[in-house]
């Protein structure tokens, strides 16, 4: 009898791990939604005002139902665009990011690009993100120069270790950005320095939440900081939560919109719309984009 209940045992466990991953695989990771945050960053009496926060597209050429989706949040109206970075996963992909983004080309935007805007992906051991350091492989060359042009002949800005002022929804809004931490690509120092007081609003910009850009943007005034990365721990523990966030950002901020320890800055972290192609599998954490509404503190 103990023979058969531990078969039975087993079998089931067995099936259960199969539904599991066949839910996360073929369901979970196509169920694209839309997060909303209320963000106080701006002053008394001001408007609000409305950031669509994208990250992590990972777009292969055929996920059409992918770049249909996010073309159709052209219906939130944002009055800023934010991309974070890793946008591709194949050398043929910049077509269908351009017609996710289409909608939103002729509103006031800015990126950063993600390791996975320069490189493509390779296969890696799952488990490498949760128990130890791994060595980071980098795959083909991806047209990041291609996809770098379009976004800035859309009027886009470029915040890859670059500072700018630009107007959107009736404000002046100051950005500084950083290319991907995660590769060392960063150069903060470049463009660090206190926030211009005489601007409406301040946000730092980094495709990898990590401390070490995040402390000196918060330190420099930044309002709000925005991040990818780290697909929201990708499968995560019903009850508990991301399992690695692949950065030294805590595993309770994997995703979502936080305060930035000691600090008055804002962090949203997106658990982005993608995933690694090898990998294929969300559970417990759909992908997202979000709409971000800046209100009076």
């Amino acid at each position: 009898m103990r023979k058969r209940s531990l078969i039975a045992l087993a079998t089931g466990a067995t099936a259960l791990g199969a539904a599991a991953f066949g839910y996360a695989s073929l369901i979970e990771r196509n169920l694209f939604t839309l997060r909303r945050f209320d963000v106080p960053v701006l002053q008394p009496d001001a408007e609000p005002l409305r950031i669509l926060h994208l990250s992590d597209l990972h777009m292969m050429p055929d996920q059409r139902r992918k770049q249909a989706w996010v073309a159709a949040l052209g219906g939130t109206d944002p009055d800023l665009v934010v991309v974070t970075g890793d946008n591709m996963s194949a050398p043929d992909a910049v077509p269908g990011v351009l017609r996710a983004l289409d909608p939103f080309l002729d509103v006031p935007g800015a990126f950063v690009f993600g390791s996975n805007d320069y490189r493509g992906p390779v296969w890696k051991n799952p488990l490498e993100y949760v128990f130890g350091k791994r060595e980071y492989v980098q795959g083909v060359d991806l047209p990041h120069d291609d996809l770098r042009a379009a976004f800035a002949d859309a009027g886009w800005a470029d915040l890859n270790n670059a500072r700018t002022v630009l107007k959107a929804g009736g404000r002046s809004i100051e950005l500084a950005g950083v290319d991907d931490p995660h590769v060392d690509r960063d150069d903060y120092p470049s463009v660090a320095g206190p926030v211009d007081t005489g601007v409406d609003l301040h946000i730092g910009v980094t495709h990898t939440p990590a401390s070490r850009v995040l402390d000196p943007m918060a330190a420099d005034g930044f309002d709000l900081l925005l991040a990818g990365h780290t697909h929201g721990g990708q499968v995560c523990v019903p009850g508990y939560g991301a399992l690695t966030t692949n950065c030294d950002l805590p595993h309770s901020m994997a995703k979502g919109l936080h305060r930035w320890p000691g600090t008055d800055a804002w962090l949203h972290v997106s658990a982005g719309l993608g995933t690694h192609p090898t990998a294929p599998i969300r559970f417990a954490c759909r992908p997202e984009a979000t709409v971000l509404t800046l209100i009076p503190r």
